[in-house]
Order: C-alpha cells, then structure tokens, then sequence
C-alpha cells in the first residue's frame, strides 16, 4: 500500500489523518523483518494509542500472512474497557467504505458492556477480531483458567487468545507481573515449535504499549517511539506542549484532613464553568470528597471508582450527562445531553487509564509518579486550554506515613514536581531524569516465574477444583505486593434464595455450580472491593442496630438483621467451586479466617438482603437487585432470562431463546393439599419453615432460564426447535469445512478436522441421551431438544453423567459406518487429531473422563476403560506435538462449528420431527 493509500484509508477507517508514527507502525507491521511487531511501542498519552488497532486492521488487510489474524487489547484492571470498545466499533463501521476484497466484518468482543462476552471472536476462527478485556480476564484465560466461565469453555478461550494472536499490553508499565507471564507464553510457545515441529499457524506476539516504561527508560533499550516527524506534527506539538500549570499544596495530617483540603482546592472552581477532576487515592477520601462537593453543586458531581458494580460503571459511561462533559464529542453518547456549568469527576484509580477523559482542571492528592503522569494524562488532555490548573495536595514533610511502603516512591515524586518549576505538560515530564521518574514508580511487585510445568498443570482443564501443584492465577497475573490488599467481588442473584436446602438435597450439592454454568456471572453483575470492607459490610448486614436506630425503626432493623443471619450466601473460590452457607454462618468464625476465606473469591448474595446503593457496597441498603438478566446484545435485547410460571413446559418462552434449565422450586407442593384460597393466603415466603425462604405460592413454582443459544456458555442441547441428529451434524460439516478451507492448514490436517465433525456426535445415539433432551420418541434420533411446531415443548432434565462425546469416542473406534471406514484410512497422526478432537469438543479428555461418562448401553466395561485410559495417553500426544495453546486452539476448530451450528441451524427448520 502506497503511503498515500494508507493515510486515505487510515482516514476512512478513523475519521481522521494517521500521525506519523502510526504511518511508521504500519511499514513495520507490513515489512518482512522478524520483529514486524516491536516488543514495545512508547507512545504518549493523547496521541491516538488507541489506533494501534486501526494500524493493524490495514496491516492484515494489506499483509495477511505478516498479521495475527487476532487483536487482543489488554488494559489494566481498574479501567473501564468500553472506551476502548467505542473505538473499534467505529473501526467496523467504517470498514465497509475502505471496499477491500478481505475486509469481511471485524468481529469484536469485550469483557464488559454490550459486547461482553458475545463470542463473536469465537465464533470463526478464520475471521479477523478484536478483543479487548482486563488483565484478570484474558490473563486467566490465556491460563486455561477463566475467570467465571464453565471448564469446558477454558480451552476455546485459550486456544484462540493464544495462538494467531497479536496482545497489546497497554499501559504495560503499571502491570509487570502480567508483562513478564506473556512474554513468557510467546518464549514457551517459540520453545514448543523448537522441540516438536511447527505447527500451521502463527503463536502468539506481545507488544507492550506504555509512555513510562519501567526498564527501557533505563536501560534505552530499542523501542518503537516518536520520531522527528511526529514532533515536528502541529497536533503532536500542540498536545505534548499543552499547559497544565502546576501548584503544590502542603497537608499536615492526611488522615484527617485530605479529602477536606482536596474538595477545598476543588470548590474553588464551582463559578468557573468548566469540567474539574478530582483524583484521590482511596475510595474512602473520594467518597469524602464526593459528598462535600455535591453539597456545594447538587447534580453536577459524579464518581468513578473501582469498587462500583460494572452494571452502574457501565450506565455512568452511556448515561450520565456529568460524565459526558469529560468525553470528547466524537464519543459522547448521542441520547445524552451533557450537564451544564462547573461539573466534577471524583474518581480513585479506576480513572487513571483506559478512560479517554479530558478536564479542563484537576485536583489530586499526591500518588507515585507513574499514576501521577497517567492523572496528568487525564487533564488538558488535547491542548485545546491554556489556562489548565493542576492542584496536588501532597504530606508535608513531617506528616508522611514513614512505615507505609509507598511513601519513599511518593517523597521521590513530590521531588520530581518540584523540579517541573510548575510546567506539568507533557514534554516537561518527558525531560524529567529517567532514572529519578523510573526510582519515583510504585514498587514493582514480586513476579511469579510461570514454568511448564506449572503451564502443563494449568492446561488439565477436566480436572476442577484445588490440585497439588496448581496454584491460582491470580498471583502470576499481577505479582505479589504488600500493598496490594485482597479484593473480593460481591453480586446477588435470585437463586441464592430460592436454591433451598431442601432443593440441595434434592438435584446434588454441586447443583449451585451447574446452575453458574448455565448462567455465568458476568462482568456487570460484579463489584470489587477490598476483602476486609466486604467482611465488615457482610457484619454491618446481620449487627444489631443498638442506640443508632429506636422505636419502631429499630425493630424494623432486628427484623432485618435476624433475616439476613440466616440468609443464604455462596462463596465461590477461585477453583469456581461453591459453598453454600448462610451469612451467620459464615461471620461466627473468627474474623482474620473469614477474611482468608473471601480473600479472591465471590461472594453471591440474594437482593433481599440489601447492601448495594449507587452500585456500591452500602451495608445501609435494605435491596439490591438482581441484574443477571440486564446481559444485553450490540441492539439492546437480553441475551438470556429467567421467568417465574406456573407451567411446568415453559411455553411462553422469548422468542429466539432455548430453553436451557427449568427448576421446580417447590417440588413438594403436590404432595401438600392446599386450596387455591389457601395459596392467594400465603406469603410468598414462609420464614418459620425448615427451607426457611423456600416460596409458597404455586403460581411461582417454575423457573425457566432461557438463553439464545449462539450466547451460551456452552453448546446447549437446547434449540429453538427440536433439531434432528441428521441436520446438525450435516451442519457442523458444513461449518467446519468453511474453516479450514479459509486457514492455512495441510490437506490432512484439513481433513481430519471435517471427519471429527462427522462423527463428533454419533454418541447421542443412545436411549438415554434422547430421553434426556425430552425426546418423546427416543428411536428417532436428535441432537436438539426445543418447542415443536405443534406439541409442547421438550423438557431437558438430567437422567445421568453419560457423556455423549466418549459414546462418539467408542463408535469412531468401533463403529463399521462409511465414516469410520474413512477414518482408517487416515494416518496415525490424523487418527489421534480426530479422536481427541471428538473426546475434547466439549471441553473433557483434557486430560480425562470420569467413571460416570462412560457408555454402558452398547460397549462392555473393559472397552470403555480401555477408550478412557488411551484418552489421557492421546492428550499427551497431542499436547507435545501441537504446544498446549495449539492443541486448544486445534480442539476449538471443531468447538467454533459445533457452536456456530448450534446457533445458527440452516433452514429449513424443524418442526414436529423429520429431517431438513
């Protein structure tokens, strides 16, 4: 592409002309060196770092073979990722008008907002994506792990973060830990390829983006950076050169008096009309400074912190017309009409990166110098004033906390803005020593050395739960540092209180988890906080209210405080296992074991109890409410909902939704003989019984979850209508010869890909599969339960642990049909492809089944011993042959046509039995 083509195109795709570094970007993307992608890119904030993904997306365009066919952008964790988002979305948009023989639909995913988790990156792993999450979120993913999501998803998510893929570490300076573990997937990977042979696919690159890097600023390293010609560009100028004046307030007494001297600095501004950020670094002094301010300005303040619930972080970003006067005009939501006069942000951490925020004037206490230059970052952030007013109220010299580990980072930053002689712009933090702002950082963390053998220990995805050497992620994702508290995250769910002791004994104690299965917690249903003040909220719940509260209040609040000791909680570990206790039960341990116990885990609560006001954990609130159901697609409609019934088919089901679980949440009401006057009588829940919040009313009986099934977890065995085993299987061929034909693989490998599809479901040819799906005539074989034209519809219930993969595993050993015929005549190699990716495509034989899977109804014990122990050895196999991403990614191959064949059915559709 000629540079005239790119800035063309680069315009088209952005709306605006490429700086000159992203014209440098693209030759080197598009160039034939082996380091096409830098290891860094030190780029300033407000300089458009964001396009890196416009540069790509014409750099695959032009350079197919050069690119990772998949974007994964990676920001830290206290940000919100739909800034990010709002750009890519304009990317697709756009694409469209650049008319290029490759440009196919940008497919893009998120983990938080309307693209949350929509699988669209999944979903063909020959199409060209973006994917943009957190640190915790493609970290514990790329780890097999996931945070959130079922077992068998964890391969499909590492397989496609990890193999074909490009990460970009924005910011990668405030996330070494994270640095260092992907630099060392991509060296592990490279190792892999060395030892066993190349695979047909790219492994994974890793760029990191940061203007403050922790080492090269020492050391010089090469990097890819500005050159004279961006500092010679009239906008790179004007932002680099933007004024921001700088003042220095001494405090004597930052416990007491911070937030107090910090809103003082910033009311100053309330006649001034203009936008004020308020950073401070701890939620309690922001809160502080929050309420001051909106005494002095109601309705013209808003807040930004880490703790808040995705749900509310989320609405801030779409609807807040405070927020909006901090956006630029390109991203300001259209349905907002932006708040008038002086307006302010408060905000901790959560407001330092990833936001594209822009004040007119800020006010701050003093951090460590690499969140003080991301703050600085967040003001005059363009150039456009040249009256911007920078504010730090910092410790005088004698009220520094000496025993804190941040204070010699945070003296050695009060050093650095002195120097500045009150210029804050960004080319006089630029100019500042290298080695004084490098010694000024926060401390780095201890780094975890991630091995192999830990690498081999986290790719055993079938076996769940806590193993001997398996240690949880968290660690190795962001190090280890002291003054780094725990968090624990917090939502509430309607289950927990309908999910009944009685229930429990009834479907199983790991029924909680099944249940999370079907109905993943997603990213906005979720808030973090540190574990000690959720521990405290948790007491604050269940307290006795004492002298604060008389009266008539006072024995509402013992009311309310007996219910919610006996209120049901699930703890869910890290493992994703859940324990069932109550929130009594839980706090009558001692508190520092209490604390152990939440430290990294969730904590699912049912809204009863309350505890939740403005998205945050507010022991005072007396609900909370459930918004699992608030999952929404890119045009606004749920994804996925519960209805109450007192059907037990669940007929009236969304349109376009299967059903995927229905609950009798009273399964004893027909043993009981109660009038229909009895039943209007009765409370909807009866606190005296033994299932002390079990419901009574039959007209609420039935929970059906339903979910569209291109938005499943999992492929489900549930479609909008019933679908014969003929027709998705005709279907998965068809979708994974569109795969393999659009990647570069070999012939064979091609090959033996659309075989597995083949025969990856001939094991739901058994009876009791069938009856499982509710199939009322078990002979006639389907893949799909769902609502006949005419009939009810089929209700899925579980009958046993079979596993239909390991019937399809023994058939394709087996079997005598034309298809396994086929198979023998393919090389060992190719037999051992088609049979793991058969035993693997819903996430099991990695590295084992269980006793329970086994198929009893056609084949004798000794064979499926002998099917499960060759399983295992098979993985190993595999494993060394491919690398661990690669045989994630060669097993998702098969996964993305089950799934993509699951969703989308080919017409015609079925009605009350046959065949397409």
């Amino acid at each position: 592409m000629t540079r005239q083509a790119f800035d063309n195109e680069f315009k088209l795709l952005t709306g605006h002309p490429p700086f000159p570094w992203q014209v440098a970007l693209y030759d080197r993307f598009t160039s034939d060196r082996k380091d096409n992608v830098p290891d860094v890119a030190s780029l300033p904030t407000g300089l458009g770092k964001t396009n890196v993904i416009a540069v790509w997306l014409l750099a695959r365009l032009a350079s197919p073979e050069r690119m990772p066919r998949r974007l994964v952008y990676v920001v830290n964790r206290r940000t919100v990722v739909d800034q990010t988002t709002i750009e890519v979305q304009r990317l697709r948009e756009n694409l469209p008008v650049l008319n290029h023989p490759r440009a196919k639909t940008l497919a893009i995913s998120t983990l938080r907002g309307q693209f949350a988790d929509n699988a669209e990156w999944s979903a063909d792993p020959s199409r060209s994506a973006v994917i943009c999450g957190t640190v915790d979120m493609i970290g514990s993913r790329l780890l097999f792990e996931g945070y959130r999501i079922g077992f068998r998803s964890r391969p499909l998510h590492a397989g496609f973060l990890g193999q074909d893929a490009l990460l970009v570490h924005d910011e990668a300076h405030l996330e070494p830990a994270f640095q260092e573990l992907v630099e060392t997937i991509q060296d592990e990977q490279r190792k892999e390829r060395e030892r066993h042979g190349d695979v047909p696919w790219r492994g994974l690159r890793v760029m990191a983006l940061s203007a403050t890097a922790r080492r090269s600023a020492v050391n010089g390293d090469g990097t890819f950076g500005l050159s004279e010609s961006d500092h010679k560009h009239p906008i790179v100028t004007q932002r680099v050169n933007a004024s921001k004046r700088l003042h220095l307030h001494p405090c004597d007494d930052e416990k007491k008096e911070l937030a107090a001297d910090v809103a003082k600095q910033a009311v100053q501004h309330k006649q001034s009309g203009n936008a004020i950020l308020v950073f401070l670094r701890s939620v309690e002094d922001a809160m502080t400074a929050f309420t001051s301010l909106e005494k002095e300005l109601p309705d013209r303040v808003a807040s930004l912190t880490g703790t808040m619930r995705g749900f509310e972080r989320d609405r801030l970003v779409r609807d807040n017309p405070v927020f909006a006067r901090f956006m630029p005009k390109s991203d300001r939501p259209e349905s907002v009409t932006p708040a008038e006069g002086a307006v302010y942000l408060v905000c901790t951490s959560a407001g330092e990166v990833g936001v594209n925020l822009s004040a007119d004037h800020m006010v701050c206490d003093l951090s460590t110098f690499d969140s003080m230059a991301q703050r600085l970052g967040r003001v005059n952030r363009f150039g456009d004033c040249d009256d911007t007013r920078v504010d730090v109220v910092h410790p005088s010299s004698e009220a520094f906390d000496e025993k804190h580990p941040l204070t010699p980072a945070r003296k050695a930053t009060l050093a650095l803005l002195k120097k500045l002689n009150d210029d804050a712009s960004p080319k006089a933090l630029d100019e500042l020593p290298a080695a004084e702002r490098v010694a000024a950082f926060s401390p780095e963390p201890t780094i975890l050395p991630a091995t192999d053998i830990l690498f081999d220990a986290w790719a055993l995805t079938t076996i769940q739960g806590k193993m001997p050497g398996r240690p949880p992620v968290a660690p190795y994702l962001h190090g280890v540092a002291e003054w780094e508290p725990h968090r624990t995250s917090v939502a509430w769910r309607e289950e927990v209180k309908h999910i009944t002791d009685e229930l429990l004994d009834r479907e199983g104690h790991d029924f909680p988890q099944e249940l999370l299965a079907d109905y993943p917690l997603k990213p906005h249903e979720l808030l973090s906080d540190r574990t000690n003040r959720v521990c405290d909220a948790l007491q604050k719940l269940i307290d006795d209210p004492k002298k604060s509260v008389k009266g008539e209040k006072r024995e509402a609040a013992l009311k309310r405080a007996r219910e919610n000791t006996m209120a049901s909680l699930w703890l869910i570990d890290e493992s994703g296992s859940v324990t069932v206790t109550t929130i009594g039960e839980l706090l009558e341990d001692d508190k520092k074991r209490v604390i152990d116990r939440l430290e990294d885990g969730v904590i699912l609560l049912p809204p009863s109890v309350g505890g939740l006001a403005a998205g945050m954990l507010t022991p005072d609130a007396v609900y909370a409410d459930d918004v699992a159901d608030h999952w929404l697609d890119e045009d606004n409609q749920p994804r996925r909902q519960r209805r109450f019934s007192d059907d037990p088919q669940g007929t009236n089901g969304p349109d376009g939704m299967a059903l995927t679980r229905t609950i009798d949440i009273d399964p004893l009401a027909d043993e009981m003989a109660r009038t229909d006057e009895e039943s209007e009588m009765e409370t909807e829940v009866d606190p005296e019984s033994e299932a002390h919040r079990r419901p009574r009313s039959r007209r609420r009986r039935f929970w059906h979850w339903y979910a569209i099934p291109r938005d499943s977890e999992d492929a489900t065995r549930s479609s909008a209508k019933p679908i014969t085993w003929k027709h998705h299987t005709r279907d998965v061929v068809r979708r994974a010869t569109e795969i393999v034909e659009a990647l570069n693989l070999s012939d064979e490998l091609k090959q033996a890909v659309i075989l597995a599809a083949e025969l990856h479901d001939l094991g739901k040819q058994r009876e009791i599969w069938q009856r499982s799906i509710g199939n009322p005539n078990p002979v006639d074989w389907y893949a799909k339960s769902g609502k006949p034209a005419h009939g009810p519809r089929w209700r899925p219930r579980h009958l046993s642990d079979y596993r239909h993969e390991f019937g399809s595993l023994l058939d394709a050993l087996h079997g005598n049909s034309e298809h396994v015929f086929n198979f023998g005549e393919l090389s060992e190699e190719m037999r051992d492809v088609v049979l793991h990716l058969i035993a693997a495509h819903h996430g099991y034989a990695r590295p084992h089944f269980p006793l329970q899977a086994y198929d009893h109804e056609r084949y004798s014990t000794q064979q499926n011993q002998e099917a499960a122990h060759e399983a295992m050895r098979r993985y190993a196999r595999m494993q060394r042959r491919y690398g661990r991403w690669g045989l994630a990614y060669l097993e998702s191959l098969l996964r993305a046509a089950d799934w993509a064949a699951s969703a989308n059915p080919s017409e015609p559709a079925i009605g009350n039995g046959g065949d397409a």
